[in-house]
């Protein structure tokens, strides 16, 4: 692609360009606010720029190529990118929209939305299917941030309308942290989607070297650990990486990273039947986690077909979440999302993929 991508730019690199800077904040509005589509849309942007910032600039970096929609209000898209390649992003409905006795609003819906930071992935994870695929590419921050542009604009969510962020799409987020810090910085900007740090998540399998270096840069988000598996024997069979990142190099790194005083680090625990599901493993679990202020949220596995892991069982998760509840430890069972859709990370790309025979 010749053009280069206007969301890749923050409003003061944009002020730095576009001349009178003042411009960047219209162009920024226009972006983040009106939802524009075109450069000529931006009607007090002066005619000669308007034609300029065409020439040179893109608004659209990604086509919609499918989007699914689950009965439980969930919606997963699959996004198209300028050389061909397909990331997903997720828009998850947390909460419905309620309403008072006179039928006034008592609150808005509120959203979630997982996004994607690489085509593909290195990590490798037995569990997940994006690894299928091999890594590709990182996303540029533009890429990162017209996922969660597109979905707002597609759903008629109001700019001023907050959302949570969590980059748990496709991808390690640290493998690609330049541009997700950058994204993280964007999506913040009060003239933009103004969705502040606290309300985005990292959400990483464990670079303990990147976690360090993320808890440096003082961005102020929140950060999550998937876990999956409390021995090192276990966890590399799981997740590779964990060979050149062992369990103890990541509870360090944890250990030293900046938390919110009214926050916590996020330990993600993908329970799998027969695999990582016993009162065992959730005394390992508890015992790794001592002296940190952590939070356990524990996700069912999804199956996909041609897998070899199977859902756990109801009872078996709430056995687990009793035992490390009961010993002061905080812990959840996220709620299932989209099963009656494609929701298992990669599955919509790698359906495309094999419709188109690759």
């Amino acid at each position: 692609m010749n053009k280069k991508i206007i969301q890749d730019f923050t409003k003061d690199e944009l002020s730095e360009i576009i001349k009178p800077s003042f411009r960047a904040k219209q162009i920024y509005h226009w972006i983040y606010h009106k939802y524009a589509n075109s450069f000529e849309e931006m009607k007090n942007i002066p005619k000669e720029m308007r034609e300029k910032l065409e020439k040179e600039y893109t608004l659209t970096p990604l086509k919609t190529v499918m989007v699914q929609n689950s009965k439980d209000g969930s919606r997963k898209y699959l996004f198209e990118l300028h050389d061909g390649h397909t990331v997903e992003a997720v828009l998850l409905l947390m909460k419905e929209k309620e309403y008072h006795e006179d039928g006034s609003t008592k609150h808005q819906e509120r959203y979630t939305v997982c996004i994607s930071s690489q085509v593909g992935c290195k990590v490798g994870c037995a569990f997940c299917l994006t690894a299928k695929g091999g890594f590709v590419r990182n996303l540029t921050s533009g890429e990162i941030v017209s996922q969660l542009l597109m979905i707002k604009k597609d759903n008629d969510i109001d700019a001023n309308r907050r959302v949570n962020i969590v980059y748990m799409g496709m991808g390690e987020p640290l493998d690609n942290l330049e541009n997700v810090a950058k994204a993280v910085k964007i999506f913040a900007d009060p003239e933009g989607m103004a969705i502040a740090p606290h309300r985005q998540t990292i959400s990483t399998s464990g670079l303990s070297s990147k976690i360090e270096k993320l808890g440096k840069m003082e961005l102020g988000i929140n950060l999550a650990i998937s876990l999956h598996a409390v021995d090192d024997d276990l966890r590399q069979k799981l997740m590779p990486i964990n060979k050149a990142y062992n369990i103890k190099s990541i509870i360090t790194a944890v250990k030293n990273f900046p938390v919110n005083d009214r926050k916590r680090v996020m330990f993600e625990y993908l329970v799998i039947k027969d695999v990582n599901d016993d009162i065992s493993a959730a005394k390992k679990l508890l015992g790794l986690l001592d002296g940190i202020k952590a939070k356990v949220n524990l996700i069912y596995f999804n199956p996909y077909g041609g897998t070899q892991f199977k859902r756990p069982e109801y009872s078996d998760m709430l056995k687990f979440q009793e035992y490390l509840t009961q010993r002061g430890l905080l812990c959840t069972i996220r709620e299932s999302k989209g099963l009656d859709i494609s929701a298992a990370c990669g599955q919509l790309r790698e359906q495309e993929l094999n419709q188109k025979g690759m």
